[in-house]
């Protein structure tokens, strides 16, 4: 069977991507330099809107217990996410590792083949496909696909490869992480502040385990992170604390700073980037593995819409119109939030002026949007609900005709388009999107409303509203200005159009 597409990278964004891939009917497989997981967790959790994501996908049960974070901070500014009608908290303390091995077990359940040790060097566009230049076990060797995705971090093979130019922020200041067991340490979670613009940051991870994280002035920015060594680590953080941690064990070390790049294009032809190949940034409060997993999101559906050949000619495109601009947002926000978080007394007298802003609730929203990844909202045609280009709350209700209550995520689980029709709709937006059943389902229902409910926002939800398969909102009635027909038509392209477009 021919490879429709081939992603190049197996963290949790280019396992997102190969099961958004595969639900949209695409063979897939992926590729990873590694022999195995590296089992580090450079990322403790993620923001409410890829928890989001994976709950539309049925995938946050997977996995297990974790803990949500009550209170926000922008920079280590916090505020109250309390104040605000709608739940904005993000999973903490749940290692990078998990989420990986989540998403691993899916692709093994679903039969979608990662294949380890297989690093790849090269892609060379064809007329018809790509061909991937692969240094494999058993030597070299080249695989045709229709499409490559480079999901291969911040110095993506396939970026280069591809030629993509990226616009780059170089290191000012290097930065140490280290998982350690043996030792116990006053927790420090969102960083604690130390004079000259220094910080330590400690989050605990059960009995005897902890994740520290050294912020000093005086580190090298160019540290080759393969000869970085514990003593190095342990030196650094006696330096700045005071504390002896030369007798802990050190489970993985890392060395990194706070360089940034974008990209330029996040699509070139038959070569598309997602995850920190398209924007890398410093690690802080895992923005950039959050913005990785939407990326999954928007792009896995459309993809595979192409490659069914049922897409719009546009749709393709869209992925790098809508999530470009969330990178340059994203590394905008993270280098404000670094200044704050990192800069020396100078930096107080702002600090000052954003903590008193921020019990505001219309500024803590405004922030706790960044934060959480519910600020997001895309250009999905003129209208003036406020639910229009956002996505659809997930944990909405609607009961159904049989009287059995289902969340607006549970409705997004297969990756497919949905149109919901109330009772106040009448039936015609039920009636005109039949043509398009073979790629969107359609369901009807009644909302339902349960006021105590902190989850489920005070906006009003439409009487019918189209949801594109990443959960954003493509159409409401009452309020967008263009016909169903139009935004069905736009968004999953003309009703029997079945022969591939991705040849």
């Amino acid at each position: 069977m021919e490879t429709g597409v081939i992603i190049v990278g197996a963290g949790p964004v280019g396992l997102m991507l190969a099961c958004e891939l595969h639900l949209g009917g695409v063979n897939v497989t992926v590729f990873d330099k590694l022999p195995a997981p590296s089992g580090e967790s450079r990322a403790l959790g993620f923001n409410r809107r890829a928890a989001e994501t994976l709950d539309q996908r049925g995938l946050l049960a997977g996995l297990g217990e974790f803990r949500w974070g009550p209170m926000g901070h922008f920079g280590g500014v916090r505020f109250d996410l309390g104040m605000l009608e709608e739940d904005h908290s993000g999973v903490l303390g749940l290692s990078q590792a998990r989420t990986e091995a989540m998403l691993a077990a899916r692709l093994a359940e679903l039969g979608v083949p990662v294949r380890r040790g297989v690093e790849v060097t090269g892609v060379r566009e064809e007329s018809d496909g790509v061909v991937v230049t692969c240094q494999e076990p058993a030597g070299t060797g080249e695989h045709r696909a229709r499409y490559v995705v480079g999901c291969d971090g911040p110095h993506s093979t396939v970026r280069a490869a591809a030629r993509i130019p990226a616009r780059r922020w170089e290191a000012t200041r290097g930065m140490y992480t280290a998982e350690l067991t043996g030792i116990t340490l006053r927790p420090r979670p969102i960083g604690e502040r130390l004079p000259g613009g220094h910080m330590v940051v400690c989050t605990p991870l059960g009995e005897g385990r902890c994740r520290i994280v050294v912020h000093d002035k005086d580190l090298s920015p160019h540290q080759d992170p393969d000869t970085l060594t514990f003593p190095q680590v342990a030196d650094a953080w006696q330096k700045l604390t005071g504390e002896r941690i030369h007798h802990a064990s050190a489970q993985w070390m890392w060395a990194c700073n706070n360089a940034a790049a974008l990209a330029d294009e996040y699509r070139r032809g038959r070569v598309l980037l997602a995850g920190d190949a398209a924007h890398a940034m410093p690690p802080l409060a895992a923005w950039s593995l959050s913005a990785g997993l939407q990326d999954a999101a928007n792009l896995g559906w459309k993809l595979a819409a192409h490659l069914a050949g049922w897409a719009p000619e546009h749709l393709l495109d869209t992925y790098h119109t809508e999530r470009h601009p969330v990178g340059e947002q994203l590394i905008r926000n993270a280098q404000a939030a670094s200044m704050l978080y990192l800069g020396d007394a100078d930096m107080d007298p702002l600090r000052g002026v954003l903590g008193e802003l921020v019990e505001h609730e219309q500024a803590a929203g405004q922030l706790a949007g960044i934060v959480s990844g519910l600020g997001i909202g895309y250009d999905l045609g003129p209208g003036e609900h406020p639910l229009l280009g956002r996505r659809m709350p997930p944990q909405r209700e609607l009961t159904r005709p049989d009287g059995t209550r289902t969340r607006v995520a549970e409705l997004l689980h297969a990756a497919r388009g949905v149109l919901i029709a109330t009772d106040g709709a009448d039936g015609k937006a039920a009636r005109l999107a039949q043509d398009w059943a073979d790629r969107i389902d359609i369901v009807t229902g009644t909302w339902a409303t349960d006021p105590t409910d902190p989850t489920v926002p005070a906006v009003p939800a439409p009487e019918a509203v189209l949801v594109r398969p990443d959960g954003y909102v493509a159409w409401t009635a009452p309020g967008s200005d263009r016909d169903l027909t139009d935004a069905l038509g736009h968004w999953f392209g003309t009703p029997g159009a079945t022969h591939p477009t991705g040849v």
